[in-house]
């Protein structure tokens, strides 16, 4: 019997594998599709966007390196770990196909960013996350098996049984990364309730007699939306028909160009179409991750419209969350309730991009009760503040879970803090463990670490910007879980670590 099955070997079910694998889980993880490769996954319909706090996650486990390798970016412009103050984004994205500029972000309204290593967003594609996440996985003793389909969950108090045809495999905990159409989430009776959509979205690489006629970038109009990507011939399409085609039936050469002519207004010609896949803005979300020994991540969990990039980046950060927590509970060390928490701060960050996407298709309406939203967001989201508000949200700089402090740094993602001796946050935290980054004169928290030696990591020094605290307790998925002052306070700060961390190994 393993500890885990994870069902789903996309960025999600490998990211979440890799955590448990780090913390010495026996995990298998099983796979419909027989071969990892496909057009879909790799440049340029594979193409997918990270934002910081999914970039931080892989650097902090030593990931960040092999992924920019792997997607051939050998030179990230605008990135300083040496400077003094965060670099300016380079990029800030579109709100429902207003695109941003990034020059008005307010940088001092966002007072927990220091320099980083990271980038704040990387472009990269499908196929190069799950190779490395995958070879990291095999490393880490995870075993993963293609071409099995799940067609049945059996559950009792001690274990969970995934059944594939004649075949049982069983654990004493099973996780439903298999994406928006989850079988996990259907068999295992969870309950899934939203909004159905207002469009149909296309993606396709194609021919066009003259490509001239389509401007490049994002392109909202009138009567829709649509973006003509860098890459040749790769044109993605917004159609406001209420979702009516979405894999109703084959979308043909002609039925693509009538409807790219209308969102463009232009007459432009398609030759031929050599993929295409369709989409939505279905939005919609289980009202629980977690029904007995059987728990959800992803697209599984919750399924967002591609419309601002959140999909990928929620998913792989219930895999970071749920990741640490599930490895406590296997090894029987977790604090009581710790399972618990995975839902209770994620479900509202699901919840919040179900939310941004519906705010965004709502605008993008060819009516003129969108057309009068969009023309309100258009001076809104121009000024200064409006910028910093859509960065601070897509960026993953503004959540923050609420974890019972007034400490404004408890609950978000912890700045990348650098000691004198040159030692970044993000290099303490590659084997997976808390960390305590005491910055006090008289290191009054070294002996408070005695016995949680094996979950946490104890590093001391001066700080080049410590931002006002004297230390701080960092969980494994990088989230401030106590900040101390000047004078740390001992009792509170073991309290913290209990809180957490469960008892001190003895």
């Amino acid at each position: 019997m393993h500890d885990v099955v994870i069902v789903g070997a996309g960025p999600v079910g490998l990211f979440l594998a890799c955590e448990l694998g780090l913390a010495d889980s026996s995990v298998l993880v099983l796979e419909r599709e027989p071969e990892p490769h496909s057009p879909w996954r790799t440049d340029p319909l594979g193409m997918r966007g990270l934002f910081a706090t999914s970039v931080e996650a892989f650097r902090r486990r030593g990931l960040l390196e092999p992924l920019l390798t792997i997607s051939g970016i050998h030179d990230v412009p605008g990135v300083d770990p040496d400077a003094d103050e965060p670099s300016p984004p380079r990029g800030v994205g579109h709100f429902g196909g207003m695109v941003l500029d990034p020059a008005k972000v307010d940088l001092t309204a966002l007072p927990f960013r220091l320099p980083s290593p990271a980038p704040e967003s990387v472009m990269t594609n499908l196929d190069a996350v799950e190779t490395v996440l995958s070879e990291r996985a095999a490393k880490l003793g995870v075993e993963i098996r293609r071409g099995v389909t799940v067609d049945a969950i059996t559950q009792d108090e001690e274990s969970v049984t995934a059944h594939a045809g004649e075949h049982e495999y069983a654990a004493r905990w099973l996780v439903g990364c298999d994406g928006g159409r989850s079988a996990v989430r259907g068999l295992a009776g969870f309950e899934f309730v939203g909004t159905e959509p207002l469009f149909t979205g296309y993606v396709m690489l194609a021919t066009l007699a003259d490509p001239e006629k389509l401007n490049p970038g994002i392109n909202l109009t009138p009567t829709g939306m649509y973006i003509r990507m860098p890459a040749e011939g790769h044109i993605g399409m917004m159609d406001c028909d209420g979702g009516a085609f979405d894999r109703s039936r084959e979308p043909t050469r002609e039925h693509l160009q009538t409807v790219l002519r209308r969102v463009s207004g232009t007459d432009v010609t398609l030759r031929d179409v050599q993929l295409v896949s369709s989409f939505t803005d279905r939005a919609k979300q289980t009202t629980t991750y977690r029904r007995g020994r059987v728990l959800l991540a992803g697209d599984a969990a919750h399924i967002i419209s591609p419309l601002g990039g959140q999909g990928l980046n929620t998913g792989l950060g219930d895999a970071v969350n749920l990741g640490w927590k599930l490895a406590a509970t296997v090894r029987g060390h977790a604090p009581d309730g710790l399972l618990d928490t995975y839902t209770r701060e994620r479900h509202p960050i699901g919840a919040w991009a179900l939310d941004w996407t519906r705010a965004q298709t709502t605008a993008m309406r060819p009516d003129p009760h969108g057309q009068a939203v969009q023309g309100v967001l258009r001076d809104l989201l121009g000024t200064r503040d409006g910028t910093t508000y859509v960065f601070e949200k897509v960026s993953g700089a503004s959540v923050r879970y609420d974890l019972g402090s007034e400490q404004p740094l408890v609950g978000r993602n912890a700045p990348d803090f650098r000691l004198e001796d040159g030692t970044r946050l993000g290099d303490l935290m590659q084997d997976g463990r808390g960390v305590v980054l005491d910055f006090s004169t008289d290191r009054r928290l070294r002996d408070s670490t005695t016995g949680w030696e094996n979950r946490l990591r104890y590093a001391a020094g001066a700080a080049k910007n410590d931002l006002g605290v004297g230390a701080v307790l960092v969980r494994p998925d990088g989230v401030v879980a106590w900040a101390g002052e000047r004078e740390p306070d001992c009792e509170a700060f073991e309290r913290a670590v209990g809180r957490w961390f469960g008892s001190p190994e003895v």
